[in-house]
């Protein structure tokens, strides 16, 4: 089951914590989340799994940053959020779709428990120009069945940036023959 607007609203400074909030931002069955002014891109062109791959900051100017499409930028909302026994989704903003910018490519679904900022991994169709603090998704929010665990991952978990995949430190504890190990060509 959704959570409604009116029972997001509700939940706030209780079950879910969104800073900062502005009633403004809040629609009838999700909260609209903001784009900070930093992104990341990564340097390489060929990125591996298995190793940290190095990025560059790019600044989002008032005057606005034109993205160009084959390329990932990875971005973050202003706001930081937790939620305890919901699970929280990421979703686009159908205005922003509409313009050919995808703000997830995989990663919209979160869990119980995550507490941070929401890393963006966006892309787009064709150029086009995006600015700082635009309401680019919308957070909402999934009641969960029966027992749970909450997210304890240090990976992610109280974040203060934008993140690049950490990937590689789950690989990194692999041994030839555990799942998934894959030979190297």
């Amino acid at each position: 089951m959704l959570l409604s607007g009116r029972e997001i609203e509700r939940k706030i400074g209780k079950e879910i914590i969104i800073e900062p909030y502005h009633k403004a931002q809040l629609n009838p069955n999700s909260y609209n989340l903001r784009l900070h002014h930093e992104l990341l891109v990564y340097e390489d062109e060929c990125l591996d799994m298995k190793v940290p791959n190095a990025t560059k900051k790019i600044e989002i100017p008032k005057s606005g940053l034109r993205l160009e499409p084959n390329r990932l930028y990875l971005g973050r909302t202003v706001e930081y959020t937790k939620t305890l026994n919901y699970v929280p989704m990421l979703e686009g903003r159908s205005s922003i779709g509409r313009l050919g910018l995808f703000v997830h490519v995989t990663a919209g679904f979160g869990d119980v428990g995550f507490a941070g900022y929401w890393t963006l991994e966006m892309h787009c169709i064709s150029p086009i120009v995006i600015y700082p603090d635009i309401e680019i998704c919308q957070i909402y929010y999934h009641t969960i069945q029966g027992d749970f665990e909450e997210y304890t991952s240090g990976k992610y978990q109280n974040n203060e940036g934008v993140q690049p995949s950490l990937l590689y430190q789950e690989l990194q504890q692999l041994q030839p023959g555990d799942a998934p190990f894959i030979k190297p060509l």
